[in-house]
């Protein structure tokens, strides 16, 4: 095991930052949590917690006492107002690197997003491809990058992860769409034919990814890579793996893309429905990353598919049910609410 460090994790109570602290943990470091909501969970006794906003720099400050690393996973999500997404991604993240440098951190690692990528026009995407943001989170996630490469080229060490979509224990969100109509035996609606690959990620091979950089050389880490599934399928194949795996025999049913993005852009303006711009956008075309760059300089070897994190967070949706029924919101955390499509659902 490498030597004992003490980690700063801002979004700590967040979907990654769970998953990311008992991943540390397992491996004997030392944990602060920087979140604005509680951090409610088991392990709350074995790690340093300060609650506060990434935008408050004496909360950032208090933080950063006596830590060698910062992993930095906090954001304000899609589904947040407009200016506290720019605020909290750009500034906040600024906020917290300029922190980390006065500290002297010894890395400073940025989980960014595969939403800077936009709707590009080509797959796989490269890490020198064209950045061009779709909403609000994908333009704030690009300037957020922009502050990061600043204080690289001060001499910083800050690597850059562009994660896909990420899935596992904790995390709900839009995925307890698909594992709420699944556990009920319902067919699962989507746009389009279903037939475009989509590529997704295990929140525990982001995890590894996220530990390579932060004990591999220096010169090696410092620089951005993609992180995403080896293997992954269709749209179709992969949601049929859980409506499979839930054993009622249904089915995905395809809807035609047009249409059905325009009548979510309606729904979504009248505020019934939680599928945004950037779901619709994108879930019916082609979405891949190269991981070419993370194998060959990180070692990156992810162990789950698209299929295995699909099925993996089902699981655990189905043994955590009782502690998040009744629970809605904005966060991975919690399922959001399902607007129109808790009476859609009583058609299929």
């Amino acid at each position: 095991m490498s030597e004992t460090k003490s980690y700063l994790i801002t979004g700590g109570a967040g979907f990654l930052g769970i998953n990311l602290i008992r991943y540390l943990l397992a491996r004997g470091h030392k944990i602060t949590s920087l979140d604005i909501v509680d951090f409610d969970y088991p392990e709350r006794g074995q790690i340093s917690e300060i609650k506060g906003d990434i935008r408050d720099r004496s909360a950032v400050e208090r933080a950063m006492q006596g830590v060698d690393l910062v992993v930095h996973t906090a954001a304000a999500l899609p589904l947040y107002k407009e200016e506290d997404i720019f605020s909290t991604d750009i500034e906040g993240t600024r906020n917290v690197i300029e922190a980390a440098q006065q500290a002297g951190v010894e890395r400073f690692i940025h989980i960014s997003s595969t939403a800077v990528y936009g709707v590009p026009d080509h797959h796989p995407l490269y890490e020198n491809d064209r950045l061009i943001g779709v909403g609000p989170y994908g333009k704030a996630k690009i300037d957020a990058e922009k502050v990061v490469e600043e204080y690289r080229a001060k001499g910083m060490c800050a690597p850059t992860i562009r994660p896909k979509s990420f899935i596992g224990p904790e995390r709900l969100g839009i995925f307890a769409l698909l594992y709420d109509w699944a556990k009920d035996g319902k067919n699962f609606p989507i746009l389009g034919s279903g037939n475009n690959l989509y590529q997704y990620l295990d929140v525990d091979d982001l995890c590894d990814a996220i530990y390579l950089c932060a004990t591999l050389d220096k010169a090696l880490v410092n620089d951005t890579f993609n992180i995403g599934a080896r293997e992954f399928g269709t749209v179709k194949q992969d949601f049929q793996a859980v409506l499979d795996y839930a054993g009622f025999g249904k089915r995905i049913i395809a809807f035609p893309e047009g249409p059905a993005i325009f009548a979510l852009k309606t729904l979504e303006k009248l505020k019934l429905s939680p599928v945004y711009a950037w779901v619709y956008e994108t879930v019916g075309k082609e979405s891949f990353v190269s991981i070419e760059k993370a194998e060959k300089t990180l070692g990156f070897d992810p162990k789950y598919s698209n299929k295995d994190a699909l099925i993996r967070n089902f699981r655990w949706y189905m043994d955590n049910l009782h502690k998040f029924q009744g629970q809605t919101g904005i966060s991975h955390r919690v399922p959001w609410s399902q607007g129109i499509w808790q009476v859609a659902k009583l058609f299929f």
